[in-house]
This record gives structure tokens, sequence and C-alpha cells, in this order.
């Protein structure tokens, strides 16, 4: 079993729990539409709003791409996934965590060491 099933069954948390907390995180918000408009308003503005956009665009959007259920599946079976979702799954089981009122899981906890400097 891989290291990421065994995290989800002692801690009492359903993977598809896991995926609805990833599409509530992941979704594009307002705040992410306005930081993409900065990225875009940067091209092509003049000095004044450029400083205006670049405090805006330094921000990091949401990704808007939840976990989907086959790479959950694939991570749960111990078998390769992207690094991206790997993060995704962090991200999101950590939400869980929260919401269980219990500390929040590393990297390392839920996929090993593995992870590239």
């Amino acid at each position: 079993m891989a290291k990421l099933d065994d995290y989800l069954k002692t801690n009492k948390i359903d993977a598809r729990r896991v995926i609805s907390a990833s599409k509530g995180l992941e979704r594009l918000q307002a705040e992410d539409r306005k930081i993409f408009a900065a990225k875009k308003a940067l091209k092509g503005a003049d000095d004044a709003a450029k400083e205006a956009a670049k405090e805006l665009a330094a921000k990091k959007p949401r990704s808007g791409r939840p976990v989907s259920a086959p790479s959950l599946s694939k991570a749960l079976a111990g078998k390769g996934v992207s690094g991206s979702a790997k993060t995704r799954i962090v991200r999101a089981v950590n939400a869980v965590l929260t919401q269980k009122k219990k500390s929040a899981a590393t990297f390392a906890d839920l996929f090993g060491a593995d992870r590239k400097k």
C-alpha cells in the first residue's frame, strides 16, 4: 500500500472528501481573475499603471484544476503521479484535516521524502 492510502485510513478520511475539498480550493475566483488581468496589463501599460499592476501580478493565482478521481486513485495505489497533482492532493488533505481540527500533513507524510529540491 502507498503511504497516502495508509495516512488517509489512519486519519479516517474518505477519498471522495479529498476530491470535493480540492474542487473548492482550486476553483478560480474573482481575485484570481484580477491577477490574470494585471499580468495582461503589464504588457502594454504606462509606468504609473505598471506599478499598480506589478504588486497584484506578483501574487500566485489558484490553478483552477482540482484533483481528479483517476489521479487520486493512482496516488492511493502508489503509482506515479505528477508533482503538481501531488501538491494539490497535499493541499486538499490539509483542508480536510483543518476541518477535523487536526494538524496539517507535510509532503513527506503523504508521499515520502522523494520530493526533488
